[in-house]
């Protein structure tokens, strides 16, 4: 019982303007992650709700600012904080070190997005040159729109006749701007990805090289 009236009082301040948004997405994280209600999925569900809360608060355009690298890389110090705030009430220390993981995200993520902008340009400029296409333009918008992707899907996007759409992704597969992530079996197609794209997105190399072989 006593936990159904911690979250029905959770929910009511879900719904407060407390004095600062930010402030108050730091205290709405960890009182979930305090009450801890599910056996299972609580810190992936108090994660979400930072974006969530941002969003239904208007301080996002879209629910779409993950804190979670920034609290992993954190581990130690995140899990100290939320226990300080049950041994001592140090709301302070909880929120100043949320605060600064917000701060160091947005600086991380606008990095990013400088560097997909970048590479949207050059990779254009890139595929114009190799293919000499009219699609080139949309096929590059294309695959920024969705990096993972089958010919089949691409190909209703575009709207490009299906021998033209293929020699344009051999070419990129050649010059290795696109990869095969899956290979196709059967009569499932082969499932391509855009490398480059990706590894920006995840601050990492997820994806390393292009694999040799026909669509």
């Amino acid at each position: 019982m006593q936990l159904h009236d911690h979250l029905q009082a959770w929910e009511t301040y879900l719904a407060e303007d407390d004095f600062d948004v930010l402030a108050q997405s730091a205290i709405v994280h960890a009182q979930f992650e305090l009450l801890h209600p599910f056996k299972d999925g609580n810190g992936r569900i108090g994660r979400l709700l930072i974006p969530l809360f941002l969003y239904s608060k208007k301080r996002l355009t879209s629910p779409m600012f993950y804190l979670s690298a920034y609290l992993e890389a954190h581990r130690g110090e995140y899990y100290a904080r939320l226990r300080a705030i049950s041994a001592d009430n140090d709301w302070s220390g909880w929120i100043a070190f949320y605060l600064k993981g917000v701060a160091e995200q947005a600086k991380t993520n606008c990095q990013r997005i400088q560097a997909i902008m970048a590479l949207h340009e050059q990779t254009k400029e890139s595929v114009r040159e190799l293919t000499r296409s009219q699609h080139s333009t949309p096929l590059v918008d294309a695959l920024f729109e969705r990096p993972i992707f089958r010919l089949t899907e691409l190909r209703e996007r575009l709207n490009i006749k299906k021998p033209t759409l293929r020699s344009l992704i051999t070419q990129l597969l050649d010059a290795g701007i696109v990869a095969i992530l899956k290979e196709s079996a059967g009569r499932r197609p082969a499932t391509l990805v855009f490398p480059q794209l990706l590894n920006i997105a995840e601050g990492r190399e997820v994806i390393q090289t292009a694999k040799d072989s026909a669509l």
